[in-house]
């Protein structure tokens, strides 16, 4: 496999990315980067180390062959052997004696980079491929580190990115760059996507790509009308003021089994005030609910239940895409076969068309960052919140795993599909295609939903 990313972009990607995890523990003590036993966290003192680990597997000894650094490495830090629930129960280093072991299994990986060493391939693919491996897994596991912040009421990260960035709470789209700041999002209404055949997927000139990508293939997708923005927090308190969480007939059978043994009244990270008013945990912040922000922190179970009181839908992950990549064909008719690696063409991301990287330490408003629209006219379909959709994650037609097998094929038929990223998302790892997936009951990812009108027949 040959992949289009140099040795000096990869190499600064892998310092910067490294940078960027211990930034976000650099706050925390030794007690706090272990927390309390959680299904839905990891102890940060273990996570921050399978990621150095996960590096040192792959590229040190996979690919070249070196032993462990560490003796019992595998023991404490491969997320194939050790079960989530044991892991607090490790004899794990200290934050200092951790942070030790991740610049050193750096540095060797910068050292075996570097000049004068050959390139390596192992089952046809190479050094490229598994650098890039180890990179974008460790932006996953920042998100994730974000994600744990959040989840056990911890400050926000003291990122350099964002010291010159006020409060997420007091952001709007005028000042990043919009240009229809006071437009509500319900005015921006469907956009009317036409029917047609469509790749599903990446196709083998990617640079990169995850096996569950693999390969594109046609799929039929019949004209449809997706909202051209995330539903907001004012749109999905209507649901909530309406009895949403106690009207059964919203709920799937599942769902509702899991609303009931969660207790679930509204968002999990809301808090009702007086005067039916809200206020939203930021970290560790109640800041007043944003009215125009996308609704976060909800799962798939809440996301379907909001459609069935809106009579609408969420679109499969075909329908998302298509949003996303698509082109209108000649003379507007259909699709045409040319379709856009990002919403807004094939250049990277920048901060006038995505919302990504922490950059703002938080979401934006739906309306903002027009620059990032579709060629339908859909808002940030890459940034701000992840979306749901419909489809249940599984593999595409001819799936065969990857060098890491433990990354999709596990999850196959329990969890469902997410696209577009958030704001906590890196920058490299997001692209149109890219799938992620949790189960339907997750409400500690930065996650919210977009809707598809109901078909006439």
């Amino acid at each position: 496999m040959m992949f289009r990313t140099t040795d000096t972009q990869l190499v600064l990607a892998l310092q910067e990315a490294r940078a960027r995890t211990l930034e976000l523990v650099a706050d925390l003590s030794d007690e706090q980067m272990i927390g309390p036993r959680l299904a839905i966290v990891n102890p940060l003192r273990w996570e921050i180390a399978h990621v150095a680990w996960f590096q040192e597997y792959w590229v040190l000894r996979h690919l070249r062959g070196l032993e462990p650094v560490l003796s019992q490495g595998d023991r404490l830090y491969d997320s194939a052997r050790v079960a989530h629930d044991t892991r607090w129960d490790l004899p794990l280093p200290s934050k200092a004696a951790t942070m030790d072991y991740m610049q050193r299994i750096l540095d060797r990986v910068l050292e075996q980079t570097g000049a004068g060493h050959q390139a390596a391939e192992v089952g046809g693919y190479d050094e490229a491929y598994f650098l890039q491996l180890a990179l974008l897994h460790e932006d996953m596991h920042s998100e994730a580190i974000t994600y744990t912040r959040q989840t056990l009421s911890y400050g926000p990260p003291c990122l350099a990115i964002a010291q010159d960035v006020h409060h997420a709470g007091v952001r709007t789209s005028e000042s990043v760059g919009g240009s229809v700041n006071s437009l509500p999002a319900e005015r921006l209404g469907d956009a009317q996507i036409p029917g047609g055949t469509f790749l599903l997927g990446s196709t083998p000139d990617s640079a990169f790509v995850f096996d569950n990508e693999m390969w594109a293939h046609p799929v039929e997708v019949r004209p449809f009308a997706i909202s051209r923005t995330a539903v907001t927090n004012a749109e999905f308190a209507a649901f909530v003021g309406d009895g949403g969480y106690r009207r059964r007939e919203f709920w799937s059978e599942e769902g509702w089994r899991w609303r009931a043994s969660a207790g679930a009244e509204h968002p999990v990270y809301w808090r009702p005030t007086s005067g039916a008013c809200w206020l939203r945990r930021h970290f560790d912040q109640w800041v007043p609910l944003e009215d125009h922000h996308p609704v976060l922190h909800v799962n798939w179970h809440e996301a379907s239940a909001y459609c069935r009181w809106a009579g609408r839908r969420l679109p499969t992950e075909a329908e998302w895409e298509i949003a996303a990549c698509a082109e209108a064909g000649p003379g507007g008719r259909g699709i045409s076969e040319r379709q856009r690696l990002y919403p807004w063409g094939d250049e990277p991301p920048t901060p006038e068309r995505a919302n990504l990287d922490w950059r703002n330490m938080g979401c934006l408003e739906v309306h903002a960052l027009p620059a990032g629209d579709s060629a339908f006219g859909c808002r940030q379909m890459i940034g701000n919140t992840w979306e749901w959709t419909s489809s249940t994650f599984g593999p595409f037609p001819g799936f065969a795993a990857g060098p890491y097998k433990e990354y999709s094929a596990p999850w196959f038929g329990d969890h469902q599909v997410l696209r577009g990223g958030g704001w906590a998302t890196r920058s490299h790892l997001i692209r149109n295609n890219y799938r992620n997936f949790y189960q339907p009951d997750r409400r500690d990812v930065w996650a919210g939903f977009r809707t598809c009108a109901l078909s006439e027949e």
